[in-house]
């Protein structure tokens, strides 16, 4: 399969202004390819996955940081759980950042993210991350902190100015960030939460917060294109994955990281010739 073209179609060009409503389709998918045959070629993109991944922790040499972003409902951890299944989690750190601590309050809104970063060799998944300071707070003014920041156009642009330079400066020093939007419909989020209604075994993740956040979507979905618009950059572009069909988001998500793994070009570290020639005379003890 062209993943290429596949994570071409997701990415959100550097300076387009978005609008969700309009620009990306929630809904599709590749209808020749279909579900059965979704999950046949995401298996197949697991293992390429995996072998790319060894060489990328025993080289390493850079770190990789995945951010995932998405209204309730999207799947997120459905995503960590089925795309991220296919690399060694020996390499692999998935953070889940919820509303700050008290502790995390009394520093700047990046402090908590900064102490998560991936070390060399290693992947980092945010399950929710720094952007949240740039959605959730701008729906939700009441929960931006310092105390000194004041809602209002100029907090927003300042923000994605410090995030684009933060990740800009993460990217000069060896780590490459994947940024990805899952974009789901708000009929699927409702049929998403009667499903996890009527399955006992889904009740523990329904809320009535739930539905009162869900009466914001007019809200979020503006500050999502806002923060889509303002912080896809050359060096961490994002990606909008379209959600409704679970099996179609999966495979698009494992594209973009096939995509950016493919190019790193990570590669078995090589050893140099006194150590190749200890190497040797090991082998013919052991032998």
């Amino acid at each position: 399969m062209d993943y290429t073209s596949w994570a071409a179609a997701c990415r959100v060009t550097p300076g387009a202004k978005v609008d969700l409503r309009h620009d990306f389709d929630p809904g599709r998918r590749d209808a020749a390819l279909g579900k059965q045959g979704g999950n046949a070629a995401l298996e197949r993109a697991k293992q390429e996955l995996f072998a790319l991944q060894d060489a990328f922790y025993a080289q390493a040499d850079g770190a990789l940081l995945i951010v995932l972003q998405a209204i309730d409902a999207a799947g997120k951890d459905s995503t960590v759980k089925h795309v991220m299944s296919g690399v060694n989690p020996e390499g692999v750190d998935v953070y889940s950042f919820k509303a700050p601590s008290s502790t995390e309050r009394e520093h700047d809104y990046l402090w908590r993210h900064q102490a998560a970063l991936p070390a060399l060799g290693r992947i980092a998944v945010f399950n929710r991350s720094h952007y949240e300071n740039v959605t959730v707070t701008r729906v939700h003014p009441e929960l931006l902190w310092p105390r000194t920041a004041v809602a209002g156009d100029h907090i927003w642009a300042q923000r994605y100015r410090q995030i684009n330079d933060w990740e800009r400066y993460l990217t000069e020093n060896g780590t490459t960030i994947v940024k990805i939007f899952l974009n789901v419909s708000k009929e699927e989020q409702r049929l998403r939460f009667l499903d996890r209604i009527d399955d006992s075994s889904k009740n523990w993740k329904v809320s009535a917060t739930d539905m009162t956040e869900r009466a914001l979507w007019d809200d979020y979905t503006h500050a999502f294109s806002q923060m889509l618009s303002h912080t896809s950059t050359e060096w961490a572009p994002w990606h909008v994955v379209p959600a409704d069909h679970k099996w179609f988001s999966h495979l698009s998500t494992l594209a973009i990281l096939l995509e950016t793994m493919r190019g790193l070009e990570p590669r078995y570290p090589q050893v140099d010739e006194t150590t190749a020639s200890h190497l040797a005379d090991i082998r013919r003890q052991l032998m």
